[in-house]
């Protein structure tokens, strides 16, 4: 559904050049449920973007659901925003219009396009747990609720690709699982791809896949052991073993990878640029450098 190759996006002022993304490399496949972490300025936000049509890249390769975004035009933009793809955003205010009730919010999308099937909105309350709320205007709403008319709102027009910003950053932590339930549920019963952007590490345990973006590039990935399923069956027996998933070095074409920070701390390299490697009984070994003798 998506490929990144070389994947670079340069913000330029007047003199100066900000490398936002330095040739990321990303496949996400059809009906994939997944979340992308890092810290803040780590490129995250700039790559949902890019995938949602909000931004052009600067250079690379960047193919979502078969099109070439480098070569679209301001109108296939658009055509893309309106069919393909729906956007979650942390801030309800950039989702939602105050003085509708919550179904007024979801038709309005569905009738901008020239379609009258209102009964669609009717589905998506349901589908999103809201039936009961229809009629209530925001204010009459809680955030957890706000969030979920929004994910209603992005699913409005039937994309292929679901995108969410930092989607459970402005609520607590129990309606944070609930959002989180309904985005596997949702990814599960209509095969919608899912893309959630966030910087909280706790979300792994819910997605199937997390990349982790450093200075604009993946740098590692983390794979699902077992289902979720048997990972709810699992703490309820208390078995907490291994964690919930496996991760993974992300190597690029020239062979190079990125270490996290706190693996090389835990060994002892804190200022210097430099690691030995030995190869020995089919492993690949990173140790600290040998010190100078005095």
């Amino acid at each position: 559904m998506i490929h990144c190759e070389g994947l670079v996006k340069i913000y330029k002022t007047a003199d100066l050049e900000v490398f936002a993304l330095q040739g990321l490399d990303l496949q996400i496949e059809a009906g994939e449920l997944m979340a992308i972490i890092g810290n803040s300025g780590s490129g995250k936000s700039t790559l949902l973007n890019m995938l949602g049509g909000l931004d052009r890249p600067t250079a690379g390769k960047l193919m979502v659901d078969g099109k070439d975004m480098l070569k679209f035009k301001e109108r296939d933009f658009v055509r893309y925003k309106r069919k393909s793809v729906g956007f979650v955003w942390q801030n309800n205010a950039r989702n939602l219009i105050p003085y509708l009730t919550a179904q007024e919010n979801i038709e309005l999308p569905i009738l901008l396009t020239g379609s009258r099937k209102r009964w669609r909105a009717k589905e998506l309350l349901d589908a999103v747990g809201l039936s009961h709320r229809a009629n209530n205007k925001l204010y009459e709403l809680s955030g957890g609720e706000q969030q979920r008319v929004a994910i209603a709102i992005a699913l409005a027009n039937h994309p292929k690709i679901l995108l969410a910003d930092e989607p459970t950053g402005s609520v607590d932590s129990r309606m944070a699982n609930q959002i989180l339930d309904l985005f596997r549920e949702l990814n599960r019963t209509i095969g919608i791809t899912v893309v959630i952007v966030t910087h909280d590490p706790e979300l792994a345990k819910k997605v199937d896949r997390v990349a982790a973006i450093r200075d604009g590039k993946i740098s590692s990935e983390m794979l699902r052991k077992r289902s979720y399923a048997e990972e709810l069956a699992a703490l309820e027996e208390m078995d907490e073993e291994g964690g919930t998933h496996v991760e993974y070095a992300v190597l690029d074409k020239a062979g190079r990878l990125q270490v996290p920070s706190n693996y090389l701390e835990s060994i002892g390299v804190k200022n210097s640029n430099k690691l030995r490697v030995e190869l020995g009984d089919g492993r690949i070994v990173l140790l600290p450098p040998e010190e100078k003798a005095k």
